[in-house]
């Protein structure tokens, strides 16, 4: 993967390539950020830019033998460590022409879309104690090429505490010439002296502009549904994707929205039940994604009332309806709006009961749409 295939990332892009020409590479770092934000594509892109033996002073070439085997994944001093179902196979290994085919389909995705992927019973994957033994053997080789040896693990919070704890030195002192990169959503959740072991790199959100610039190129979105989409997506592009690929649904996203907050301010409390009900049968991921569209509308009412249309991206069916609601959100209840709403997310993502949860998000909105 090249740098210039990445959706937006500019700033973190130039500080990448300029760490590889300044020849001052820290041989462990950690990349931070939401799968949607572009942690992995970009540790793709910095390791094809390592390799490549054209390099450009903005990106590699594409075109030489490094950068073909990388992009065909099939570079022999690159190696990849990713979370794996272990009553299926114990290392990345076994799982690595999955791995290639969900890369060749995209470098953006999640735990989920993994899961997924290799297993249809949808059990955990982990990172587990013979991945370890194999980290080690692999990087006590030399290298094919003669240069640097990459190791890169995706999601190292699922590492357990024996993994973790067998890759303490190698990764405090590796062999000549080694680079791990580290992808992970949540640092906080690896052991506290692996993280002071590598250098962190947060990855930021796609600024608007550029997520937006995507949709249009590639997803053939028109300007003003692009800017829509990608203001809900808040700077993910997986969140942008979902929502696309769920188009069918996006009217009845917001139809649930409007419906939710009519019944909760008319306070008709059978009509709040039936809704609760309903929303509990579409499924977790459309459950989540509802969860989302809802949190972007009232940030988007605020918008409204605060700035007009000025800053505002909605579509206009959604325009119009903010017309009226905008003003019951407002600083008297926005906080508890959002936190009940993230709240309802985090233990949908969970497994919540999803009927108790929506009846009592029902009662919630009720009584903060009339605080307004």
């Amino acid at each position: 993967m090249q740098f210039q295939q990445i959706i937006g990332q500019t700033t973190l892009k130039q500080e990448l390539i300029q760490e590889i020409n300044s020849g001052k590479i820290a041989h462990a770092q950690l990349l931070q950020g939401p799968a949607g934000y572009g942690g992995l594509p970009l540790a793709l892109a910095f390791s094809q830019y390592l390799f490549c033996t054209e390099r450009s002073a903005e990106d590699s070439c594409g075109r030489c033998a490094s950068c073909q085997k990388v992009q065909q994944l099939q570079h022999p001093d690159l190696h990849f460590v990713f979370p794996v179902v272990l009553s299926i196979g114990k290392t990345s290994d076994l799982f690595l022409s999955d791995w290639r085919a969900q890369l060749q389909q995209s470098a953006y995705f999640d735990l989920f879309n993994w899961t997924e992927r290799i297993d249809t019973k949808l059990r955990k994957p982990i990172i587990g104690t013979e991945e370890s033994k194999e980290i080690i053997r692999k990087l006590s080789l030399k290298g094919y090429e003669g240069g640097y040896k990459i190791m890169i693990i995706w999601q190292p919070e699922e590492m357990n505490a024996d993994c973790a704890n067998k890759l303490l030195k190698i990764l405090e002192e590796p062999p000549a010439q080694t680079l791990f990169l580290l992808v992970s959503e949540d640092a906080s959740k690896l052991m506290i002296t692996i993280q002071s072991r590598t250098q962190l790199i947060r990855v930021p959100k796609i600024k608007t502009d550029d997520l937006s610039t995507y949709l249009q190129e590639v997803k053939n979105q028109t300007r003003t549904n692009a800017d829509a989409i990608a203001a809900f997506a808040d700077g993910s592009v997986l969140s942008a994707l979902s929502y696309l690929a769920t188009s069918e649904d996006q009217d009845q996203q917001r139809d649930h929205f409007i419906q939710l907050m009519r019944v909760c301010y008319k306070k008709e409390v059978l009509a709040m039940m039936d809704w609760a009900d309903e929303i509990a049968t579409i499924g977790k991921e459309r459950q989540k994604l509802f969860l989302q569209y809802a949190l972007h509308m009232m940030r988007q009412s605020m918008l409204t009332n605060y700035m007009g249309d000025v800053l505002t991206k909605v579509s206009s069916e959604e325009a119009a309806f903010l017309e009226k609601f905008a003003p019951f959100i407002s600083g008297n209840n926005i906080r508890e709006f959002m936190s009940t709403f993230d709240a309802a997310y985090f233990q949908i993502d969970r497994n919540a009961n999803a009927r108790i949860l929506f009846t009592q998000l029902c009662f919630q909105t009720m009584r903060y749409i009339h605080q307004a």
